[in-house]
């Protein structure tokens, strides 16, 4: 039996067993200046010499819950390598997988612009193993886990391309005359939406420095001019005039202001710095209320609505030393419990989700992927800590997708 269909039947299986307040714009704002928010992916995939894990219960110091020390792989639901950071191999548990992730640097240029520069390991679907693929300035993970559309560098690119990640080939170029900057999938993997960009959203312009901490920094300068939509089975899109308008959205805290599909996939949406936080658009940019079932969805919070639609990701929701974050009911926007994680990034299923964890020393940066439950204290590592340091290779920072 190989990789792929260890997959499957991992995924089978988990299927036949197996669900907060808004954060002010400070903290909003710190969140968009740390990390793009990357909502999505997931498919799980099991070592070919599958091992069950003795787990053991050590009180934690960082969070209130008990870790949960696993094997190297688990019993085929839970895929962890605790003692990998950057992971070398596959991490994933229930619906949700690490399709890849992503290293940055500022790179300095001559005329004091800087530019930050992703370097990506995506996930060799047939091998279970991250490779490193340095010719892309942006990737988003499909469904599934099998392709990727990809940008080339510089931003904005004249195309996108849809990588299968097995062969590393792109299979279709599709143009993009309008500036591609963005991409991301709808969550049935049928369409795909491509934001574009007048100028690069990850460069940084010496023309727009302001001061910041005692010293002078450029600045990135927001440009989106609209999207093009795609059918990802003919290739075939339509562009669509959606800038970025200070005057409407407030201010612009980032340039990168990607659009993303709802929960439902039926409409667009796109991070605001201001209340409520977020702008739903119709699939030709017209504007339009905020999907009931997303009404309490806080933008910030990479994990959105549980799978079956009952339970929303909240923010951290943690005192003095403990660390939690939020469960919501995504109706009434009250909250349910909390879970002992700092930043929840991928729902595994509908109870249990993929968070960034910390270290004993309390620095919010040192930080571990790991699983947790809702209802549950424990805490169960997925990853090996990433270095605290900003803009190194030892800080890293995953993507999920959806199977």
């Amino acid at each position: 039996m190989n990789v792929e269909e260890l997959v499957r039947d991992s995924l089978k299986e988990l299927a036949q067993e197996a669900q907060p307040a808004a954060a002010n714009l400070a903290d909003r704002v710190l969140v968009l200046r740390r990390r793009r928010r990357a909502r999505g992916i997931a498919v799980v995939a099991a070592s070919a010499a599958a091992v069950v894990a003795v787990a053991v219960g050590v009180p934690l110091l960082d969070g209130g819950g008990h870790d949960v020390r696993p094997a190297t792989v688990t019993d085929g639901r839970v895929v962890a390598h605790a003692d990998q950071s950057p992971p070398r191999e596959l991490i994933g548990a229930g619906d949700a997988v690490m399709a890849g992730y992503s290293t940055q640097e500022r790179v300095k240029q001559p005329n004091k612009d800087q530019i930050t520069t992703r370097t990506y390991r995506l996930l060799d679907p047939d091998t279970g193993t991250y490779k490193k693929d340095d010719r892309w300035s942006f990737v988003a993970v499909a469904p599934g886990a099998r392709t990727a559309a990809v940008l080339e560098r510089p931003l904005p690119a004249a195309r996108v391309g849809l990588l299968d990640l097995a062969s590393g080939e792109v299979k279709r170029w599709i143009p993009v005359p309008q500036g591609a900057g963005g991409a991301s999938f709808s969550p049935d993997g049928t369409k795909l939406v491509v934001t574009t960009y007048a100028k690069n959203p990850d460069r940084r312009y010496w023309s727009a420095r302001i001061p910041e901490n005692d010293t002078v920094q450029p600045q990135t300068v927001p440009s989106r001019t609209g999207f093009t939509l795609i059918d990802v089975s003919s290739g075939e899109g339509q562009w669509h005039k959606l800038p970025f308008w200070k005057g409407k959205y407030g201010m612009a805290f980032n340039a990168r202001t990607d659009l993303e599909f709802s929960h439902d996939g039926k409409y667009l949406w796109e991070p605001l710095s201001m209340n409520p936080g977020s702008q739903y658009h119709a699939f030709d940019g017209t504007d339009v209320k905020t999907p009931a079932a997303e009404k309490h969805v806080d933008p910030w919070v990479e994990a959105g609505l549980s799978p079956d639609g009952r339970l929303v990701a909240g923010g951290f929701a943690g005192t003095n030393k403990k660390i939690a974050s939020a469960i919501g009911d995504p109706v009434t926007g009250k909250l349910i419990t909390k879970v002992p994680g700092q930043q929840l990034l991928a729902w595994a299923d509908g109870k249990r989700l993929i968070a960034w964890g910390i270290g004993g020393d309390g620095n919010e940066f040192h930080q571990r992927l790991v699983l947790v439950a809702v209802g549950s204290a424990k805490v169960q590592p997925l990853s090996g800590f990433r270095s605290p340091k900003d803009d190194t290779g030892g800080r890293w920072e995953p993507l999920f997708t959806t199977r």
